[in-house]
């Protein structure tokens, strides 16, 4: 018995893959928010931690991730732990962690101006005040101004309630919105000033746009019809 993976079965030569060959394809996706659970459960074992320790807000904010990734933030939360001096890993360890694996490093020695500040924050309001007005979006968790090292001067993070495998068109809307929030909380605030700070909620709207069009038919113009190729279709 021959066994192989790759994460790239899409570009293999066909000739792999017919009878007698690798006919048989065991997918394994990406681990759900129950299997986080369980993976941080197994890897929390080794580590003392703490008992305000909620894994289950861990994996809600870690949609995607894989075992290495969620074992790579609970060996991130004991270093820190250690760091801070601290005898168990508490819960804001793990939060640290999660960020620095997805946002970067804090960039506290970073100067910025009183002017950038309140920029910054009243763009993160927006964010969170649409977040917090609009039907659909997923709960606000945390709001943020501290820069970081990928280049984010401030953050707005949401925690969705459940694991989800479709969207529907209200709900991309209402995500659109709470993306354009804080460009637009600049806009009213500063009398239609804007910044350079709304570059990437514009590309992931922009982004979440195009696909609602090309790929998902919600355009009442174009109808529902697909245009162009995906890269498993070619």
């Amino acid at each position: 018995i021959i066994m192989a993976a790759t994460n790239t079965h899409e570009v293999l030569d066909p000739g792999l893959l017919r009878a007698g060959r690798f006919d048989r394809q065991v997918l394994v996706d990406r681990p759900d928010l129950k299997d986080r659970i369980e993976i941080l459960k197994v890897h929390a074992r080794k580590i003392l931690m703490a008992n305000n320790v909620a894994l289950e807000t861990i994996a809600a904010r870690t949609p995607g991730m894989v075992g290495a990734d969620l074992a790579n933030i609970i060996n991130e939360a004991a270093l820190l732990a250690v760091r801070h001096g601290g005898e168990r890993v508490e819960m804001h360890d793990l939060e640290e962690a999660v960020d620095r694996v997805m946002l970067g490093l804090e960039k506290k020695s970073r100067v910025m101006s009183p002017e950038e500040k309140e920029r910054v924050s009243v763009h993160e309001a927006g964010h969170a005040l649409v977040a917090l007005s609009v039907k659909h979006a997923d709960p606000l968790h945390r709001v943020s101004i501290i820069p970081r090292s990928i280049g984010a001067l401030g953050y707005t993070l949401q925690l969705p309630t459940q694991e989800r495998y479709l969207m529907t068109q209200p709900e991309l809307e209402d995500q659109i919105a709470v993306l354009l929030g804080g460009r637009t909380a600049e806009e009213i605030h500063y009398g239609g000033v804007i910044s350079t700070g709304a570059a990437d909620d514009l590309e992931r709207a922009s982004a979440l746009v195009r696909q609602m069009v090309t790929r998902f038919g919600m355009s009442d113009a174009l109808g529902p019809l697909t245009y162009g190729r995906s890269m498993a279709a070619q």
